[in-house]
Formats: structure tokens, sequence, C-alpha cells
């Protein structure tokens, strides 16, 4: 049940987790329900507040295998001032944070804040009581009598309350001089216009156009294949934590990377984007078959699927170029 708003009550939207929807790219049938913490809760915040975050997308294209992972991807904070007004810079939490979330929120700005998923309830089926993870989420609402917070993360909208809320903000008994302040950022929603309409639309083929340019050479997958096929028999004497790990900074890293990019390209050019999105589904697809065959703790050829993937972002990267020319 939502809050029933009190004298100590603090909504930024207003919204209430009975009735929410969350953005389509997080409904179900989608392959990665879930992308990484900080995106799934910058998709929500922005849908949440009424605007398309599918437009502060562009700078998936510029995604890249670094060495031994794919780039953990963030909407570009340069796009979200420009397309709508929303600036995201970190805070010094020297104080409560129940406290600084609300004074924030009464100025009509939020904070995206680290926990301990081992106190969020929204974890029942990962993390919640069982393992200690660091995790963003972003305050929609507060109410410090009541020791009471709705919050995105992940893909959707949450509360939290009693022994939860006391614990994740360590508010009962001596605090752990062992535990560090978490890593906060203020978002702030008036630094500058928010665009509508075929403004928004218009501004966000700009910007990625712009990233494109910026896109990575040469193709990526290629680095990939390599980097698999070392750590391929590792992987195969590691335990099931290795590969976890390994999988999520890999193959989901990139497909839901992807499944955001196809995404974007469709809602950007519709019938035009139909070439680009295609290929980007491939990608998607095939991410998702290499997951599973990692998942088999077998040993396999990796060629073909990498050699699919490879052929599949050059498609991607020569109809994009089409599209955006």
């Amino acid at each position: 049940m939502s809050a029933t708003p009190t004298s100590a009550y603090r909504g930024l939207f207003d919204l209430d987790v009975s009735t929410y929807r969350p953005h389509p790219v997080h409904s179900a049938g989608r392959t990665y329900l879930e992308t990484n913490c900080y995106t799934d809760i910058i998709i929500e915040l922005l849908h949440g507040r009424g605007d398309e975050p599918l437009a502060a997308l562009g700078s998936l294209v510029r995604l890249d295998f670094e060495g031994d992972q794919w780039t953990f991807f963030k909407p570009d904070p340069t796009d979200l001032e420009a397309l709508f007004g929303i600036d995201i810079h970190e805070m010094q939490p020297y104080r409560p944070l129940p406290l600084q979330i609300a004074e924030q929120i009464d100025a009509g700005r939020t904070i995206i804040v680290e926990l301990d998923a081992w106190y969020l309830p929204d974890t029942a089926t990962t993390s919640y009581r069982r393992e200690h993870v660091k995790t963003s989420v972003a305050a929609e609402a507060i109410d410090l009598e009541r020791g009471w917070m709705r919050y995105f993360h992940g893909p959707s909208l949450f509360e939290l309350d009693g022994e939860d809320y006391l614990r994740i903000f360590h508010l009962e008994g001596d605090t752990d001089p062992e535990v560090l302040p978490p890593y906060t950022e203020l978002v702030r929603f008036d630094s500058g216009p928010r665009l509508r309409g075929d403004a928004l639309r218009a501004a966000a083929v700009d910007a990625l156009r712009q990233h494109f340019a910026h896109r990575p050479e040469p193709n990526p997958f290629e680095r990939f294949g390599e980097n698999l096929d070392r750590e391929l028999p590792v992987l195969l004497e590691a335990g099931q934590e290795a590969y976890h790990a390994y999988a999520f900074a890999t193959v989901r890293m990139v497909g839901a990377a992807y499944e955001l990019a196809a995404a974007q390209v469709d809602w950007m050019f519709g019938e035009r984007g139909a070439r680009a999105a295609t290929a980007m589904n491939t990608i998607v697809d095939g991410c998702k078959v290499l997951g599973f065959r990692l998942a088999r703790r077998r040993t396999f050829d990796t060629g073909p699927v990498l050699a699919s993937l490879g052929d599949a972002w050059v498609e991607t990267v020569a109809a994009l170029g089409e599209v955006l020319a």
C-alpha cells in the first residue's frame, strides 16, 4: 500500500506503487528485463516524470569491449541536460540521508544513492536478506515520521519501511566506523529547457549522430571473441559465482544495451530504422544464446556465435550510418 501523506511526507511526483506502470522497455517479454541498476533507475525516473527516456540513450552506440568487459553504460549526462534540463552531479552525504532526501524533494529535486540490497524488499528473489550488494536507487518520496520511502530501483517503483528503512540508513544503534558514506548524487530538474514531441525527437537524433561519430573501431566483437577464448577454460573450472560475474559484465551487458538501442532506433525512425533495429536485435539474440551456452558450463566452439555477432555489429553500423546521413 502507498503511504498516506502526512506532515512529514515529501513526494516528488506523487506516484502510487499499486498503479505505477514501468516504461515498456521494462515490460514482460523483453529479453533483458533489467539492464544495470543505474540505467534502469534513470529510465524509470524520466518515465515517472512524464518524459521519454529512449531519447537519452544515444550514447549506447559507443559501447565497446574494454579488455575484460563491455562498457558499463549510462545515459550521457550532457544528453540529459540538453534534452530534459536534468543535471546530475555528486553530492556530499554528511548528514543523515533521510533528512537530506526530504529536503531535496522539498526543493523539487531528488537523490540517487548507493544502498545495500540486503535491505531492499524488491530484491526478494535475489539479494534481500541473503547477500550484501551495493545498488543504486532514486528516492521518489519519503516520510520521516513513519520511517518510509518510495524509490525507483531496477525496472519499477517500490517502497520500504520498518526495519528495512532503519537498517538501510544505519539509523538503529551505533554506526559502524568501517561503514563508509555511500556514493550519492543530486538530481536537479531546473538546468535547462525540457523538450517534448518533435523537438525532443530531433534533438535526440542529433545526439545520436554525435555519439555515432565516436563508435568503437575496429569491430569490438573480434576483441571480445579473443577474450572469451582465453577465459572459457578458466570459467569452466570456476564456480557459479565467477560465471555470473563474467556473464553480467560481458554478454548480459552488451545484450541489454543493444536491446535498449533497438527500442530507441524504433522510437526515433520507425520503419526507416527497421534495418538497424533488426541488426541490433540479432546481437541481442546472439548474446542470449551465448549466455545459455556459458551457463551449461561445457566447452563449445565460440566461433560461429561470435562471427554472427560481429557481422550483426557491422550491419548495425552500416544501417545507422545510412539513416543518420
